[in-house]
């Protein structure tokens, strides 16, 4: 089962959130922008659980782009 890659900050709802830059997340998958974590201490607010650096993923290549050999 794959990590849910959300877009948006939970908090600010302004904050994109791209699949290959930072954010936070806790164990339930709460996601933040690094500002609103940090504003956070930390602490999720919905479960009260660590947030942490979100693994990245390498951005989609773009629609007809060759793949790198």
């Amino acid at each position: 089962m794959a990590l849910e890659m959300r877009d948006r900050c939970e908090r600010c709802e302004t904050a994109v959130l791209a699949a290959d830059g930072p954010a936070r997340i806790c164990s339930y998958e709460c996601s933040f922008c690094v500002a609103c974590a940090d504003a956070m201490t930390g602490v999720c607010p919905n479960c009260g659980g660590e947030l942490v650096p979100r693994p990245r993923r390498a951005a989609a290549a773009p629609a007809g782009a060759a793949p790198d050999a």
